[in-house]
């Protein structure tokens, strides 16, 4: 079966060896320098700030408190690990976002040998600025109105254990509409559309994304998997969701 979990995850895997493709390669080195930066310049304010909280709360604590200090290092690296996971997933998604569809059209062109349309120019870039922007404040916009219930159902007794379960689906859910917004959009597919076209095969849609999930959780990695996620969106496109994809997924069952 096509439809499952593991077949999934798999187009990520797929998506890293893809983007270290020659042809593909340069369309990944800008947001990855740009993101890298970021995060760098992040990670780093972060180590200075847990470094003065670690000397206010040394000078208020009482002397028999005294062993609260050892936690202040474990602590920043918790907080530093979520800011890399939720904060990377966020931050480097809106500035790769005007990138990700002129990637997504790269990995599409070396799979099928089929060019969308031609080489795009300055209009083009302005363009897809445009609307990557306006897209990734509607699925931002998706993803608040559905987890903010989840989030508070978490803090009932007993009913939170069913809301963890629900709250990791639901992001797999999400990371792969996130992703594969870029190549379902460069063929005019709206965001309903997308949802719609994703929950024909669902299974093997969570499996990609909750994938992505746990790889964002890598430190150094992490910096690779919106480009690897974005070509393993656009393979899992061009072979599972788009109309040739559909055929050949029927043949091979």
């Amino acid at each position: 079966m096509r439809n499952n979990p593991l077949t999934g995850a798999r187009y990520l895997l797929r998506g890293f060896g893809l983007v270290l493709e020659p042809r593909i390669r340069r369309f990944v080195v800008i947001p990855l320098a740009i993101n890298t930066l970021v995060f760098t310049i992040l990670i780093y304010c972060l180590y200075l700030g847990a470094g003065r909280l670690s000397g206010l709360l040394e000078s208020w604590l009482p002397d028999w408190l005294d062993w609260l200090r050892f936690l202040i290092w474990p602590l920043f690296g918790l907080v530093a690990l979520l800011v890399m996971v939720f904060g990377f997933s966020i931050v480097g998604n809106l500035i790769s976002a005007p990138f990700n569809g002129f990637l997504a059209e790269a990995v599409e062109r070396n799979l099928t040998g089929r060019a969308l349309e031609p080489a795009p120019g300055w209009s083009a870039l302005a363009r897809e600025v445009v609307r990557s922007v306006r897209s990734e404040l509607r699925k931002l916009g998706y993803t608040l109105v559905r987890a903010i219930p989840i989030l508070l159902l978490m803090w009932l007794p007993i009913v939170n254990l069913a809301a963890s379960v629900g709250w990791v689906v639901f992001g797999a859910w999400m990371m792969a509409i996130q992703y594969a917004d870029y190549p379902m959009a460069n063929h005019g597919l709206s965001f309903p559309e997308q949802r719609a076209r994703l929950a024909q095969r669902k299974m093997l849609s969570i499996g990609f994304g909750g994938a992505v999930m746990l790889a964002l959780m890598i430190p150094i990695l992490n910096f690779l998997v919106i480009p690897a996620s974005v070509a393993g969106a656009t393979a899992m496109w061009v072979e599972e969701f788009s109309e040739s994809g559909r055929y050949v997924g029927q043949q091979e069952r």
